[in-house]
């Protein structure tokens, strides 16, 4: 996979662009201008990013996802995930026939819906699920493959299916890993300040 160079990422004139940022070069950035990304972030192949977004430090988005922030927002805290084929997104149209639908039709005649979607610290989204507007994945939220979520989640907890149902508790071992990793990340900053 190439990546772009760092001075390729800044002529982009992203709103906030952090430290070791790894975007794809076969990415498409729409609105770079309204896209925050945090430090040890990536974005990989083939992955459409739209409207205001804001990506946390070490989150992953892998290949062919979709993120459409729009106007109200799409924001992925630290050590969140997209697994292959995700699709988040923060408006879409009324499907139940009273209005009409899709990007041709001016507004007056289209009743969207505009809320913004929160995938809090340590969510992972599996393979080809969907967020719908509205949806707050709560603190360490697992969504299984093939998933639609509808609705809140409860922290800590594993979902699965369309909708998107409650399964278990998950783990919180992985918050003593962070802890370790971050310690670590200071560490190496000071060095090479001192060099």
């Amino acid at each position: 996979m190439a990546f772009l160079s760092k001075e390729q990422l800044q002529v982009l004139s992203f709103k906030k662009l952090g430290e070791n940022v790894r975007i794809s070069d076969k990415a498409a950035i729409y609105n770079p201008d309204q896209i925050e990304v945090g430090d040890n972030s990536r974005i990989d192949d083939f992955c459409v990013l739209s409207g205001r977004i804001s990506i946390g430090r070490n989150v992953h988005i892998a290949i062919y996802c979709n993120v459409a922030g729009g106007t109200e927002g799409v924001f992925l805290e630290d050590f969140s995930g997209l697994a292959y084929g995700c699709h988040v997104m923060s408006q879409t149209d009324d499907y139940s026939g009273r209005t009409l639908t899709n990007p041709t039709v001016p507004t007056r005649y289209k009743n969207e819906t505009r809320k913004a979607v929160h995938i809090e610290r340590h969510c992972i989204v599996g393979t080809g699920s969907i967020l719908l507007p509205g949806v707050r994945l709560q603190e360490g939220t697992s969504v299984g493959a093939m998933s639609m979520v509808t609705k809140t989640t409860e922290p800590w907890s594993i979902y699965f299916g369309i909708p998107a149902k409650r399964l278990k508790s998950r783990s919180q071992a992985l918050l003593t890993l962070e802890q370790e990793y971050l310690a670590e990340e200071t560490v190496k900053k000071s060095a090479s300040e001192n060099l």
